[in-house]
């Protein structure tokens, strides 16, 4: 299949069914801890990436193979951004339509500023949005966007994406030693943090091997001390 991967165990997710709507490394972003690569198409133009029929084709075909499989989530994310996708909306309908399965979406939230973009998924059962810097200089060196991305933005996507959806959100945070996770920025990501009430907050960090030399985990003392700052929703993943 092409646009569909596992089932793989998540330490979040249970057995999660993956869903890739875009192409490979095809993103607004380009992280500096992605265990998957450099972003090889750096975009913010939303289309059908891939053709919303091919990928229902897929999952219906896979849960007519497999129906003694237990799935915890159907989970769109991929290698890339799911939310370039255009059609995503109508595709969690459909996957809603066909299975009793919950979805789950794992976005960067930087789409999360359209109001279109926040309405397609609020079908969703789970949105996994991550916030990893809240000064415009650190979103800068971690996430790397395409121009004229701007973190206030997102801030204010996610604040508004909480007001909307019904569903479940959980936050996620990922450290990268010496990049975002100095503990002043730490206090101004859970004021933030605090204005977006989110029912998780999620803490990772990068534990594979990443294209950029010198990306690391912060160290235990300090993951647990940021862990405290951010309050009883947070957990480390």
């Amino acid at each position: 299949m092409r646009y569909i991967y596992g089932p793989l165990l998540s330490r979040r997710l249970g057995l999660s069914l993956g869903i890739s709507p875009i192409p490979f490394k095809t993103c607004d972003f380009d992280c500096v801890y992605c265990q998957l690569g450099a972003t090889l198409s750096k975009t913010k133009t939303r289309k059908e990436y891939v053709n919303k029929e091919e990928i229902l084709s897929e999952i219906r075909q896979w849960l007519k193979d497999n129906p003694q499989t237990k799935i915890n989530y159907i989970t769109l994310s991929g290698s890339g951004e799911p939310t370039l996708n255009s059609r995503i909306g109508e595709i969690i309908q459909e996957i809603k339509n066909i299975s009793s399965i919950p979805v789950a979406v794992i976005t960067n939230s930087s789409f999360l500023i359209h109001p279109e973009v926040r309405r397609s998924l609020l079908v969703a059962d789970l949105i996994i949005p991550s916030l990893s810097a809240v000064d415009q200089d650190v979103f800068q060196k971690i996430n790397r966007p395409a121009e004229g991305v701007k973190v206030d933005e997102i801030i204010n996507g996610l604040i508004d994406l909480r007001k909307e959806y019904k569903g479940k959100i959980w936050l996620e945070v990922m450290l990268v030693r010496g990049v975002n996770d100095d503990l002043r920025h730490i206090q101004k990501l859970n004021e933030v943090i605090t204005r977006i009430n989110p029912d998780k907050i999620q803490l990772n960090r990068p534990i594979r091997h990443t294209t950029v030399a010198g990306i690391r985990p912060p160290d235990k003392r300090r993951l647990n001390k940021i862990k405290e700052i951010l309050g009883e929703k947070c957990q480390i993943i």
